[in-house]
């Protein structure tokens, strides 16, 4: 070859190189995406490299390796890398650390770079990095790759670096434009965010919204929230975004402050990134074996105060980095208003469903029948009573007042619970036999949501109702003895769990109860547990019947005359004297009650201003009575007799106005409940 020929090649050679340089800058000013763009490249660098691949390499400051961005070729890819290189020991850490182009005759005889020959699952032969810089910094390594061995030897170095200079151009341009999109979606996030706060203060409905939100910036398939609970100073998981499994959350789960990647974040107050390996707790091992594989957790923090953890998980291993750590952090700064603004609202939002519970029983409690509104009564067996009462109501001991039927019981505890230091809460009022045995449990204690068939909803119990204030237990006797050992453990521990619930509740509830049973005689037969009997007995009151008490039936009279007189507008102005004596003598089986629906019917017959009392219907009862008494009949059959003939009379008819319950003056479940006691069943039909 003559040497103008030669130069001639020369020129060629040169002219078709800038020319090919003018094209990959055409290509790059006309690609925005930089995987097409090196695509493109790709094919059109064939004609001036001999590569199989072509791969760009660039430092990661946060954990200071090399990252493989992009892994190209003209043919579909046949090769695999991975996505970390260590600087030490690699080609293109070397390059982008010495700012040295590298040419490599055969990867084989190689010895300064121990990690090249295993970079690449495919049989690399020669290969060529050129370092990635611009102006404004260094960005990392152009690599190619060949299956021959010294394809590289005779490339024009400078010209390499020409190419890898336009294309560190183009790559600091993309990213640049990437981390101005990526700014630009964290502050789009957390405007979000901020917004998903603002509406929203149930817990579980905000991690779903923010979850949501974060996973178009931060990719990933689990969100949770747990929060501290400073009474057991554990951590309770309060709401968990797991759409693949939702089976795996456990409502009020606890999470130790030591073993796991949460008790770490919330004690240190520091973000912690976590792998498949850190699962101690059960929890973390749940999430392994549902596929978890890396996560991400950020304490919350509110005013220099820890509320709890916020975390995030994915299914692929290294999901997370440093600066998805750091944005994590800042949306738990977002969260922890959010959750102090929560609990508040909770805490109100409980406080005034109670005041709601209590407003509802009050009424209902003051539309009752049988409302006294104090206790009349001068007799000594009364104030003998009374000054028990006042001896007791300030202790705050239980209390346990006997007494039959209708002689005032409920009143008792009413006085009672007013002149303790608890009067300004609620006197929460329960008939134990009045309740199914079925439903007693939840009565007393409340049930979670489908803790039985019918269970639709949440309900408090009695006894949460009347936190800091007073319970009484009426007929305290019916209680089921499998029930008698939870209410024994209210008494002594002060805490119970609402049924369907693993979780303890504590309660501050002064106990009241009443029986018109002789509950040693119970314990006695094995009726009633007596370590109950004797929790219950710390201070009994027995209040006495108004056969016992004759000296205060005609202030009782009076009193109930006026005050239904008042309430039906009738003119009622006196007893005759005849009406009063034969009151006065009268048994009263039904004692205080008896009296009252009597003198109540008397106001609704009277006519003018002397009270009119059905004075027949006592002279009956009285004879029924005498008889029995005559023949030496204990009370009991008295009672029977007279609750059988009361039956008759009405045709067994227990329940409204003219029924068996209205004219003993007892409630219609009292009446009932003395009749099994009794034994009383209504007899067969007759056929003729």
């Amino acid at each position: 070859m003559t040497t103008n020929t030669a130069q001639v090649a020369v020129a060629d050679l040169q002219t078709q190189n800038y020319l090919t340089l003018l094209e990959l800058s055409k290509a790059i000013a006309s690609h925005r995406d930089l995987s097409e763009l090196f695509h493109d490249l790709a094919c059109r660098l064939q004609n001036l490299f001999n590569f199989r691949a072509l791969g760009v390499i660039l430092h990661d400051k946060s954990r200071n390796v090399m990252r493989l961005h992009l892994l190209e070729a003209c043919e579909p890819r046949l090769w695999e890398a991975p996505s970390e290189i260590p600087i030490q020991g690699s080609i293109a850490g070397w390059v982008w650390r010495s700012q040295e182009a590298v040419a490599i005759h055969d990867l084989d005889l190689e010895t300064r770079f121990p990690l090249a020959r295993n970079f690449l699952k495919y049989p690399v032969k020669s290969v060529c990095s050129l370092p990635l810089t611009t102006a404004h910094q260094r960005l990392g390594a152009l690599n190619f790759w060949s299956d021959k061995i010294g394809a590289y030897d005779n490339l024009d170095v400078e010209f390499a670096k020409l190419v890898a200079a336009q294309i560190a151009v183009a790559v600091e341009a993309q990213c640049y434009q990437h981390r101005l999109a990526r700014e630009r979606d964290r502050s789009q996030l957390l405007l979000e965010v901020n917004n998903t706060l603002v509406s929203n203060l149930n817990l579980r409905e905000l991690l779903s919204a923010i979850s949501a939100c974060l996973r178009r910036v931060m990719p990933h398939d689990a969100a949770g929230l747990a929060l501290h609970d400073p009474a057991i100073n554990k951590l309770r998981v309060t709401a968990l975004d797991f759409p693949a499994k939702e089976e795996i959350f456990i409502e009020d789960e606890i999470i130790d402050l030591e073993g796991n990647p949460g008790g770490l974040a919330f004690t240190s107050r520091q973000p912690v990134l976590s792998g498949e390996s850190d699962a101690g707790d059960p929890l973390g091992r749940r999430f392994t074996a549902a596929g978890v594989k890396s996560g991400c957790t950020v304490p919350i923090v509110s005013h220099d105060r820890a509320l709890g953890i916020l975390g995030v998980a994915s299914l692929r291993e290294n999901a997370f980095t440093e600066d998805d750590a750091e944005l994590l952090s800042q949306i738990g700064q977002q969260v922890a208003i959010a959750v102090e603004n929560a609990l508040a609202f909770r805490e109100i939002d409980s406080l005034k469903n109670k005041l709601k519970e209590e407003k509802l029983y009050l009424e209902e409690e003051i539309r009752t029948e049988y409302n006294f509104e104090e206790i009349v009564g001068n007799s000594p067996a009364l104030k003998r009573v009374l000054q028990d009462v006042e001896t007791v109501a300030t202790t705050g001991s239980t209390v346990l007042i006997y007494g039959e039927t209708g002689t005032g019981k409920e009143l008792i505890a009413h006085a009672i619970h007013n002149l303790s230091s608890r009067r300004e809460r609620t006197l929460v009022k329960v008939n134990c036999a009045a309740i199914p045995t079925g439903l007693l449990e939840s009565e007393l204690f409340g049930h979670e949501k489908g803790a039985f068939t019918g269970a639709i909803d949440r309900r408090v119990g009695r006894f949460e109702l009347a936190h800091e204030g007073t319970i009484f237990l009426d007929e305290v006797e019916d209680i089921p003895l499998e029930l008698q050992s939870k209410l024994l453990r209210v008494l002594q521990e002060k805490e119970f769990e609402r049924l369907g619930s693993s979780r303890t509740l504590s309660v501050d509830v002064r106990v009241v109860a009443a029986t018109n049973s002789d509950l040693a005689e119970l314990v006695a037969e094995k009726k009633f547990r007596s370590d109950l009997y004797y929790r219950l007995n710390v201070f009994p009151i027995t209040v006495p019947p108004l056969r016992e008490r004759p000296e205060d039936i005609p202030v009782l009279v009076n009193f109930f005359a006026h005050k239904f007189a008042q309430q039906m507008k009738r003119p009622i102005e006196s007893v005759a004297k005849e009406t009063m004596s034969a009151l006065t003598s009268y048994h009263w089986p039904g004692n205080i009650r008896e009296l009252q629906n009597l003198v109540e019917r008397g106001v609704i017959l009277s006519r003018g201003t002397v009270l009119e009392i059905p004075l027949g219907e006592l002279k009956q009862s009285t004879r029924t009575v005498s008889n029995h008494i005559d023949g030496s009949t204990t009370l009991e059959a008295v009672e029977r007799e007279h609750i059988l003939r009361v039956l008759s009379e009405t045709g067994w008819v227990i329940g409204g106005t003219t029924g068996a319950a209205a004219r003993l003056g007892l409630n219609r479940t009292t009446l009932n409940h003395r009749m099994r006691k009794l034994g009383i069943t209504r007899p067969p039909p007759q056929y003729v």
